[in-house]
């Protein structure tokens, strides 16, 4: 079956609000095929995974690695994601701008003081040279308690003061900046991740769990623009609660996240574009199945 998508959501009559029987009457071939409409229409963003096999981060990154995989999703989006200024990820944002791709380029921040002020100085020259149109100072830094909020916020002020024509925000979980007005107020730009699996929900209702996560955000943004800068679902795993990982609800997901990002001109960076297996260390089996291509290259649905 071939879909145009405005012909596909006429006939089907369905609005967000009944997502849960979205696909009800659809066989996965419909789903798949759904997916790739969607994907080859070209998508807001992804979160570029820079790891192959057997590599990890602080490994060296060559460039040849980043144009390779740049190459690919050039053709499916407009904007990329970059988490690091070292190790070979500042050469992420100057590749995607030989693509004609828009970044958002993240300093990864934690504990040590002297690595951070080398993610900071290397946001900055990015930033300076003309390869980044958004920049992120840390992610999830308070979730993982590697900095407490003052020390935080000093980072963001700092960046702030030394790209003030660059839009400047910081990413963490969508409920630290419900709950960090202090956060808010520094960012010129909120950059939330949502996850519903992360929660634990079934995939029936982590669409609309994944509109209350934005939702919650833009309540407290004071007006302030708000990106969804991680948002996702494992096709392989264990499973979290009534999160199930599987090649149908990643599928899903997929699918449920981008007509809605599209319909609500919602800007959303998904999570991820490649699987990356250093990740099983960190989050477990379902770490390495994140992405919509494999680990080679290879499109998984």
């Amino acid at each position: 079956m071939s879909f145009r998508l405005e012909h596909f959501l006429q006939n089907k009559g369905k609005k967000y609000e009944s997502r849960e029987s979205f696909f009800a009457d659809m066989s996965e071939d419909d789903i798949q095929n759904l997916l790739l409409e969607i994907l080859y229409n070209g998508v807001h963003g992804f979160c570029f995974s820079l790891y192959e096999e057997g590599q990890k981060p602080g490994d060296i990154i060559s460039e040849e690695q980043i144009r390779k995989r740049m190459q690919i999703l050039q053709k499916y989006t407009s904007w990329v994601r970059s988490f690091s200024c070292t190790d070979g990820n500042e050469m992420i944002p100057i590749i995607a701008k030989e693509y004609g791709l828009k970044t958002l380029v993240g300093a990864w921040l934690g504990s040590d003081v002297e690595k951070n002020q080398e993610e900071i100085d290397g946001l900055i020259k990015l930033a300076r040279d003309g390869y980044v149109d958004i920049a992120a100072v840390g992610n999830e830094v308070l979730y993982r308690h590697d900095l407490n909020e003052d020390e935080l916020l000093n980072y963001i002020e700092a960046v702030k003061k030394e790209i003030p024509d660059v839009p400047v925000g910081y990413v963490d979980a969508y409920y630290e900046f419900v709950q960090r007005q202090r956060i808010v107020d520094a960012c010129d730009i909120i950059l939330c991740n949502c996850y519903p699996y992360w929660e634990g929900t079934d995939i029936n209702g982590s669409f609309e769990h994944m509109r209350h996560m934005f939702s919650s955000v833009v309540n407290a943004a004071n007006g302030k623009r708000v990106v969804i800068t991680e948002t996702g679902w494992p096709s392989k795993g264990e499973n979290l609660g009534s999160a199930v990982p599987s090649h149908i609800n990643a599928m899903k997901y997929f699918i449920n996240t981008h007509l809605w990002a599209k319909d609500e001109n919602i800007e959303t960076f998904y999570f991820s574009s490649f699987d990356e297996s250093w990740k099983v260390g960190s989050e477990g089996e379902v770490g390495a199945y994140w992405g919509v291509w494999d680990s080679n290259g290879k499109l998984k649905y």
